[in-house]
């Protein structure tokens, strides 16, 4: 079978560039291929096509179950993370079961709730770090977004397994913080318990203890449940599906994890990025400081989320360097035709949100970091989107960008920032996620003069 635009490195050296620099492997191939071009990244015996062409996304996250259906058991890589009853690793109806019972605390009213939590930890932990002194921004900003989801997800806010589960989830996702150590995800002959030493050995301690503790609070809570709880531990446990059947044990630490990894390291990187770019380009920050001191001292947080040029900060950053740098695969039920290439049944579809997001036709100059462009034009959802698409796209969407303004409105507000460094950041591998490699390295100058940080009051 002939193959499309195939990339005609070998595959082990293409492999090695995926795992290793997986922004240089898509730049390269798309010089040759803009639209649509066949990879050998994983080991399959299916073609793997990746598409970074807007519409034709649009087509394929569109047309679930019947050209093209999702995928969960290509999602494996996630499995030690997540488990078998994750969202990312179910398909067809069990995945739609499971979706509806973890999408309503995402939205509506409930984010007023969280943005109390958002703004305190925000305080919190920023108030704790010297001035003058350099810090890891996304380290930072990592252990405010494990907080937020340790208060949202368990509605933990201190004590011994809060502590516990906060310490071990931190350590659990930096065994996979650099591009050679994330081999152990994409490469399955590493995965080999050699002792609690070796990488992958620490892992799956670190999961078991885990495990430990997400069993015992579930069990806690069934036996002296609590109607007045509004996490979203507590929602998921009284939630039920059409049938009537509310979640079972292990679908409840399945997407408990699901949440506690996805939103945490993604919404970390996110934030890093924001923070860097807003102070790498000081006209960025000027705007951003008029437009966040036209809300007064106490404002509301909706008012925060609503901002224009704030939300254009935060689409930007994501443009940029998404986090998700890959839609979850699809596969080819039937021959089809996509850009006039002609893809056989068990193809393997990939959509590139990195190569989308650098299109030269939707973003002109796509390296330089222009929130205006989100202020002059409307994109559509295949033509922007850091968090996926189709009946897969991310369920902590809203919180995602809610905690991302509040935080970023938080830390503007109070304190006066400098990079510690000239260097310009660049994307690396964490993992599956692209995260900033020098984790953005700043220093806390001093406090902003006459200004408040936002001190918002939950209302429901």
């Amino acid at each position: 079978m002939k193959l499309t635009n195939t990339i005609t490195t070998p595959s082990i050296i293409q492999r090695f560039q995926w795992i290793v620099d997986p922004v240089g492997y898509m730049e390269k191939a798309v010089q040759q291929y803009p639209d649509i071009f066949t990879s050998k990244i994983i080991r399959s015996k299916r073609q793997v096509v990746f598409v970074q062409h807007p519409q034709t996304i649009q087509e394929i996250l569109t047309n679930d179950r019947k050209k093209f259906a999702a995928l969960g058991e290509e999602n494996k890589i996630l499995l030690p993370l997540a488990g078998n009853n994750s969202l990312f690793l179910l398909d067809g109806e069990r995945h739609r079961r499971q979706r509806q019972l973890v999408m309503p605390p995402f939205h509506g009213d409930r984010m007023r709730v969280y943005s109390e939590i958002i703004c305190n930890i925000t305080e919190k932990v920023f108030s704790q770090l010297p001035h003058k002194k350099p810090f890891s921004a996304r380290t930072q900003l990592q252990n405010i977004s494990l907080q937020v989801i340790l208060q949202a997800v368990f509605g933990l806010l201190e004590g011994e397994r809060y502590q516990q589960l906060k310490h071990r989830l931190q350590l659990m996702m930096d065994v996979f913080e650099s591009p050679l150590a994330s081999s152990f995800l994409f490469l399955p002959f590493l995965q080999k318990d050699l002792g609690k030493w070796s990488p992958w050995g620490r892992f799956l301690r670190l999961r078991q203890q885990i495990d430990e503790l997400i069993y015992t609070e579930i069990a806690e809570r069934r036996a002296k449940p609590d109607p007045n709880r509004a996490d979203i531990l507590s929602l998921l446990m009284s939630a039920r599906d059409e049938q009537g059947n509310p979640m079972t044990v292990q679908e409840l630490r399945d997407e408990l994890m699901t949440l506690l990894l996805a939103g945490n390291e993604t919404t970390a990187s996110a934030m890093a990025w924001a923070l860097y770019w807003i102070h790498r380009l000081p006209e960025v920050r000027q705007k951003l400081l008029q437009e966040l001191d036209t809300l007064g001292d106490s404002p509301d947080p909706m008012s925060i989320a609503r901002l224009p040029y704030l939300t254009a900060v935060c689409n930007e950053s994501l443009r940029v360097y998404p986090v998700a740098m890959l839609t979850f695969a699809r596969v080819v039920q039937e021959s089809v035709e996509l850009l006039g290439y002609e893809l056989e049944p068990g193809t393997i579809l990939f959509g590139c949100i990195y190569l989308v997001h650098q299109r030269e036709d939707l973003y002109p100059q796509p390296k330089q970091f222009k929130p205006e462009r989100f202020l002059e034009r409307q994109f559509s959802p295949y033509e922007f989107m850091p968090f996926g698409g189709g009946v897969r796209r991310c369920v902590g969407e809203a919180l995602a960008m809610f905690e991302m303004k509040l935080a970023l409105a938080t830390l503007l507000s109070r304190y006066e920032f400098t990079l510690d460094s000239d260097r310009p950041e660049q994307g690396q591998r964490r993992g599956v996620t692209l995260a900033p490699a020098g984790k953005v390295k700043m220093i806390i100058a001093g406090e902003r003069e006459h200004q408040e940080s936002p001190k918002v009051v939950a209302s429901v």
